[in-house]
């Protein structure tokens, strides 16, 4: 069984990652999106906010698990035995932070990086930008999917 970890803080989930996430479930039998928990980090939702997000917007899909993590991604990786990192790449800035990222996964553990670029009609879709219009009172569900939802 070809498992992918698909790891971020979607802080929200965006239209960027869903098509990442229901593209990668086509090339894995599993995909597995991974919150990571920094506690250092500033987040506008909460963990639980995201997960239930993300659990929403894939609540037709077997292939898609949910789950949240600290610490490294290829620990993690190991830990519950997946091979691969799902990435996606909006722009060749995203390229090279991406690949140095993998490079040094690759390095501590035989975890493979699997890239697909974002489809063009999301590819200027970012959390932060997401973040940005949410607390400007702007139009951000042109931006999420229909999961995401501020009160």
């Amino acid at each position: 069984m070809k498992r992918a970890l698909f790891p971020g803080s979607f802080d929200p989930l965006t239209l960027g990652h869903y098509d990442i996430i229901r593209r990668g479930v086509t090339l894995f039998d599993e995909v597995i999106v991974a919150i990571g928990v920094n506690s250092d980090k500033k987040y506008m939702f909460t963990l639980a906010e995201r997960k239930r997000f993300i659990e929403k917007a894939f609540d037709d899909e077997p292939k898609i698990k949910v789950v949240t993590y600290k610490g490294l991604t290829v620990d993690f990786c190991q830990e519950i035995g997946v091979d691969f990192i799902l990435r996606g790449l909006r722009n060749p800035a995203d390229f090279e932070f991406e690949k140095a990222i993998a490079h040094t996964n690759r390095s501590l553990s035989e975890i493979e990086t699997v890239f697909l670029l974002t489809a063009a009609k999301t590819s200027y879709i970012a959390s932060s930008i997401v973040r940005d219009v949410i607390r400007n009172n702007g139009d951000y569900t042109k931006l999420v999917p229909d999961s995401v939802r501020v009160k």
